[in-house]
């Protein structure tokens, strides 16, 4: 037998043993992101809306989502992209004091099926409408881009990416609090953006970005978590850091993409420094009080359908923010109206970082 024949056979031989055992293989072209998908679930059952739902499957096929067996709980399938490992983020989508969470994800078939558990303040499980993005990378990236994540599974990491190809790595601190650690993604001084979700499948719990820190070598996030109510609680969860990147980890497509880090809600009209207010296109974002504890948010000449925001509350308290309502655009311009954020059931003005991206 030639060389070449035993390597070819050799190829062929592990290939069939990997798919005998459900190994998936790595993409040939490994890529940031290798699958992604958002959508706005505004029905119980059927077909979100189609100008906020998008993603790498096949032309053609739709995100459907059906009720869960338990109150509030709603099943979100994305066609066509299922793969292990990856980060889910969700933001409630109301004008209450509610909140939603992950409970869990994975692949089922060729699908990515995502369960979301939407909470009223105090812990009853309760129906909200919200966007949900999943996506799942590998593969470096140039800087200053960047791009990174971590899902924290309770006990340790289950997965994690880096766009540097690093190790991020997560540190607990007291009860409901974790320092992570995403190296080779540094910057001097705060740039990008974050969001941070609550993963759990038993309780109400909510989390956020307490503080953050940049330095040349790595970006430094601390996570808190809460229960129900205000007390801190261990639990599992997901944080992505995009710097020039959508919150997918595409870019280029996306061209229309632009982040804000509302550090100041005191101020009305706000505009935060560039590094953390980004905008694709080279525009500036602008943020401006619009009642208590609500403050709109504008991304101009980044607005294109089918699009998505997430949204996640910052501060070491127990304050969260949401969506007040749907985003809306009107030319080329994006408008979040409003980011909506709470101490218990009520609205105060908080800091907030706010993501926004189209697919196109």
């Amino acid at each position: 037998m030639s060389r070449l024949r035993k390597v070819i056979v050799s190829m062929v031989s592990v290939l069939a043993m990997a798919i005998a055992l459900g190994v998936h293989a790595p993409p040939a072209n490994a890529s940031v992101p290798n699958v992604w998908g958002f959508a706005y679930v505004n029905v119980a059952a059927g077909v979100p809306s189609l100008a906020h739902q998008a993603g790498s499957w096949a032309p053609g096929l739709n995100v459907s989502v059906a009720p869960g067996g338990l109150p509030g709980q709603t099943i979100v399938k994305f066609p066509g992209i299922g793969v292990p490992g990856g980060v889910v983020h969700t933001t409630a989508v109301v004008d209450a004091p509610h909140w939603c969470q992950v409970e869990k994800w994975g692949p089922s078939g060729t699908d990515e099926v995502v369960s979301v558990r939407c909470y009223q303040y105090g812990g009853a499980p309760a129906f909200a409408p919200f966007t949900v993005v999943f996506q799942e990378s590998s593969g470096p990236l140039p800087a200053p881009k960047a791009f990174g994540y971590v899902h924290w599974g309770g006990l340790a990491v289950a997965t994690q990416y880096n766009s540097a190809l690093a190790v991020n790595t997560v540190t607990p601190v007291t009860t409901g609090r974790w320092d992570v650690a995403l190296p080779g993604l540094g910057s001097a001084g705060l740039s990008g953006n974050v969001q941070v979700t609550a993963v759990n499948t038993t309780r109400p719990v909510r989390c956020k970005v307490a503080r953050w820190s940049g330095n040349l070598a790595q970006q430094n996030i601390r996570v808190h978590c809460f229960d129900g109510t205000l007390n801190p609680y261990n639990t599992g969860w997901t944080l992505t850091y995009h710097r020039e990147r959508a919150i997918t980890g595409m870019a280029l497509p996306p061209k229309n993409f632009a982040y804000t880090f509302d550090n100041n809600p005191a101020l009305s009209p706000y505009v935060p420094p560039a590094p953390v207010n980004y905008n694709s296109q080279s525009a500036v974002n602008t943020i401006q009080t619009s009642g208590v504890g609500l403050r709109l948010v504008t991304f101009p000449q980044v607005g294109t359908r089918p699009d998505h925001v997430q949204v996640t509350a910052y501060g070491s308290g127990p304050e969260y923010c949401h969506l007040q309502g749907l985003w809306f655009t009107t030319g080329v311009d994006a408008y979040v109206r409003n980011v909506s954020c709470w101490n218990a059931t009520t609205r105060q003005p908080k800091e907030s970082l706010v993501t926004y991206t189209s697919a196109h």
